[in-house]
């Protein structure tokens, strides 16, 4: 239990001595200001209504009923019209660092999710091509959402879609196609909707030395095949690049081949929620709150084809029948129309599956800036930037760091020159200093950092100001663990890496930790070795190193 929790359950327990119903669940803040105290609450506030009484009278009264020195309150004030702001006895906060300490493998793990089964999908490109810088922010989206969920104690299986069906894969097919015949001497035509990237010549050339027997060049069925093998192999790479590591791939085309498609569309047909019009058949989705039907399949006329969510529908059966009772999709935010209907087609189904299945994570588009100017094409690609160009210009951690320091739905601007700089400027170089800075004071000092526990040594020497902000960043990290994991917000972990390592920093170099009398010492090396940890369990989730020296 976290202290947090502690003086959250002791404020429910007063407030229950007043009247107030069992349930009630008081919300703790970190004051703006520190001045006014470590811990804030409006309880008496929300229990004005329920007591029929003045709100700052009800402070008062929970102040009386409260067992103070048992949470470690030394001191509590109203404020305004009602607020209670509390402080804390060093020693007391500070010996929260003590649980760092002793299972750092543990620290700000919680089990909420108690080992249910979640899928998580993201990336899910078509292989069409290598993956581009809109790809990379969904994984390093869905890997970070999926650790997340994993400290928060779900059973997490991240997923791969491919998309290797409908008019995509035939015009990569016939692509493939036309750079095979220009290799034979013909004039390269490029279909259109067509690829022209280089790595279509590449897989042409290859195509050409593996299947010599198809001299004719008219064996599309082959090419298809051979094309999307070559650039699943390729987007393996470059996720193998990135760090992360998908538990299940899943085909488009195994929902055609194993007939999940066409018992969805018998399925929606008998739900009574599809009819006809023109040749095409359409679902009710207004049924479900969307603003229009939608078209199912197409007339003959235009080809008879599933549009595209009808798959994605049937897609979302196999999830909910393969035991996933909670499905993550991250996606780009061009699939906002997306959710609508594959939800609508869900509950048109009528099979259980609740409403809001399956929750959805959408993010903002990717600009990439450097020399002050946007980069909008890759050398291999042709006609947009691959994660794989990032990588190689700024190296892993910080593509994910710079990935995930915003909140997925708001644009991202990716300087690639700030990334590169080793600088207080560069975020991900900032917080790695930070632990790189730790580890060094024990290198200097030739201490064992295993050996530091904490036994013995009194934290209430802990009392200069930038030793309790540090303090209370580091315990307040299981907090914003449980909270970026509610909300599927990975954002909050860069940013509480951030702020964590602006007090590090500022503890370093304010005070010493080392050559100062051996109570002090002890104590600071604690809270060394505490950061050190704290900032390592944090780049952890993000998927990032943690550096020693830099």
């Amino acid at each position: 239990m976290t202290h947090a929790d502690a003086l959250r359950a002791e404020l429910s327990r007063a407030a229950r001595t007043l009247g107030a119903p069992d349930d009630v669940s008081p919300i703790l803040e970190r004051p703006r200001d520190p001045s006014f105290g470590d811990w804030a609450t409006n309880l008496a506030m929300t229990l004005a209504k329920p007591l029929g009484k003045k709100p700052r009278d009800i402070a008062e009264a929970l102040i009386a009923a409260m067992d103070k020195a048992s949470v470690g309150v030394t001191a509590a004030e109203i404020a305004g019209p009602g607020f209670l702001n509390f402080r804390l006895d060093p020693g007391f906060q500070a010996r929260g660092l003590l649980t760092i300490l002793e299972s750092p493998d543990t620290f700000g793990r919680l089990d909420i999710g108690h080992g249910e089964r979640v899928v998580v999908e993201f990336v899910s490109a078509n292989p069409t091509g290598p993956l581009h810088v809109g790809h990379g922010r969904q994984a390093a989206l869905g890997d970070a959402i999926s650790t997340l969920l994993e400290y928060t104690g779900w059973k997490v299986d991240r997923e791969f879609y491919y998309n290797d069906a409908g008019a995509q894969i035939a015009n990569l097919a016939k692509s493939t196609q036309a750079q095979v015949r220009a290799i034979g001497g013909a004039p390269l035509e490029i279909p259109e909707g067509g690829y022209h990237g280089d790595y279509i010549r590449e897989i042409a050339e290859r195509y050409v030395v593996d299947h010599p027997e198809d001299a004719a060049c008219d064996d599309l069925a082959a090419m298809q095949a051979f094309a999307v093998a070559a650039l699943r192999h390729e987007q393996d790479l470059d996720m193998q690049a990135f760090g992360v590591k998908f538990d299940t791939y899943y085909l488009e085309s195994s929902l055609y081949t194993d007939g999940s498609v066409n018992k969805t569309v018998d399925g929606l047909k008998q739900s009574g929620h599809t009819y006809e019009e023109e040749g095409a058949l359409f679902l009710r989705t207004t049924d479900f709150g969307d603003d229009k039907d939608r078209v199912m399949k197409k007339s003959a006329a235009k080809g008879g084809d599933y549009t595209y969510f009808v798959p994605d529908v049937a897609y979302h059966v196999t999830k909910w029948d393969r035991g996933y009772h909670r499905a993550i999709n991250v996606q780009g935010a061009d699939h906002h129309s997306t959710i609508t209907r594959v939800r609508a087609g869900l509950q048109a189904l009528a099979i259980g599956i609740p409403k809001g299945y399956p929750d959805y994570v959408l993010h903002q588009m990717v600009t990439v800036m450097k020399g002050g100017e946007e980069v909008k094409i890759s050398k291999r690609a042709g006609s947009y930037v691959t994660v794989r160009d990032l990588i190689d210009e700024v190296g892993r951690d910080a593509v994910r760091y710079f990935y995930l320091m915003r909140k997925g739905d708001s644009q991202l601007v990716f300087d690639v020159d700030l990334a590169r700089s080793q600088s207080e400027e560069n975020p991900v170089y900032y917080v790695q200093m930070a632990h790189a800075r730790m580890c060094g004071i024990f290198r200097v000092g030739e201490i064992d950092a295993t050996t530091v526990t904490g036994e013995g040594v009194d934290l209430g020497v802990l009392t200069e100001p930038a030793e309790q902000e540090l303090v209370k960043q580091l315990l307040d990290f299981p907090a914003t663990v449980k909270g970026a994991a509610d909300t599927l917000e990975p954002h909050r972990i860069a940013a509480w890496l951030l702020e964590t390592a602006r007090a590090g920093h500022t503890w370093y170099h304010k005070h010493h930790v080392l050559g100062e009398p051996e109570a002090i010492t002890r104590a600071r090396l604690v809270l060394a070795r505490a950061t050190q940890l704290g900032i390592a369990a944090g780049l952890r989730i993000l998927g990032l190193s943690a550096p020693e020296r830099m």
